[in-house]
């Protein structure tokens, strides 16, 4: 019986340390959430430094230019952190990192690449829905749909069509964080 309980000790230990290990340390987008209905949040994203990318490639080559973008290939060859969440958007054609908060208040790194942009966002209200484990195409349908349904069930008008956002690396395996956004007209 002792034996049993320290071999549970040391799993615990283990399993501990290896999710503080894996867990991240990136700045977040900040927001508001400014009402909860069922399961999704209604929430408030001030203005935001971000850079872009689209192209009819897949995931990881956006991806890819985005992260030389920040490991400075641009033309003050500046390196920038790592920020979450990164979102994804037109089938995953598009793609958009968020920059550290510290860009909104002063001039951004010009890209090498020209197909990369950076801008500041507009203030927006967006409806939101969380799930958690690796993202897929068949989650993100079934997330984006029940968002929707819940949307209109409330009268929202809806004006963009949806992001994935994704806050992990996939080096991540415990406690991932994914969230489908739509872009809605909310009255305060």
């Amino acid at each position: 019986m002792i034996m049993i309980n320290k071999y549970k000790a040391i799993i615990t230990v283990l399993l501990l340390n290896t999710t503080l290990l894996m867990s991240q340390k990136y700045e977040t987008q900040e927001y508001k959430t400014v009402s909860q209905i069922d399961n999704i949040e209604i929430r408030y994203y001030p203005s935001a430094a971000m850079i872009k990318v689209s192209a009819d490639l897949n995931r990881n080559n956006n991806f890819g230019k985005l992260f030389r973008y920040i490991s400075g290939n641009n033309k003050s060859e500046e390196k920038i952190a790592m920020t979450t969440p990164v979102y994804m958007s037109n089938d995953s054609k598009t793609m958009e990192f968020v920059l550290p908060k510290k860009y909104i208040s002063s001039e951004l790194p010009i890209p090498n690449d020209e197909n990369l942009k950076t801008y500041i966002s507009e203030p927006k209200y967006f409806a939101a829905i969380k799930y958690s484990g690796y993202s897929n195409q068949r989650k993100e349908i079934d997330f984006k749909n029940k968002l929707i349904e819940i949307i209109k069930n409330n009268n929202f008008e809806m004006l963009s069509d949806y992001y994935v956002l994704s806050y992990d690396s996939p080096a991540k395996f415990y406690n991932r964080r994914n969230e489908i956004l739509i872009e809605i007209n909310y009255k305060n």
